[in-house]
């Protein structure tokens, strides 16, 4: 497949089942777009946890599929922010990310334990 039409069928979420290459393309480029890999890379440690580290913390049964309640707790955790929950440094609150947003964030972070 030639690179045109690979960034095209990324772009429609016609690549792989469930377009989930777009999904993971659009959660990066959301959290880019809202400073969450400034702190957090998606399988290393900058100042915060890795988002795979994440995401298997907060996986919820073997499949990694996660739940609403999960997913919920987790943007409410990008939103309000955090202290404790992984060392003596805390996540500031991110008031500039909608509910809408840290909802999409929270899932794609999810997600990132089944890849």
């Amino acid at each position: 497949m030639n690179k045109a039409w690979h960034a095209l069928a990324l772009t429609m979420g016609l690549w792989a089942a469930g377009g989930a290459l777009a999904a993971d393309a659009r959660g990066l480029a959301l959290a880019n777009a809202k400073a969450c890999m400034a702190c957090h890379q998606v399988d290393s440690r900058r100042v915060g946890p890795p988002l795979v580290e994440i995401a298997a913390r907060y996986a919820t049964d073997a499949s990694g599929a996660p739940d609403e309640a999960t997913m919920a707790y987790l943007a409410q955790a990008i939103r309000e922010g955090g202290r404790g929950r992984w060392g003596a440094i805390p996540m500031p609150a991110q008031p500039h990310v909608t509910p809408a947003e840290a909802l999409e964030l929270a899932q794609w972070i999810l997600s990132l334990q089944r890849n």
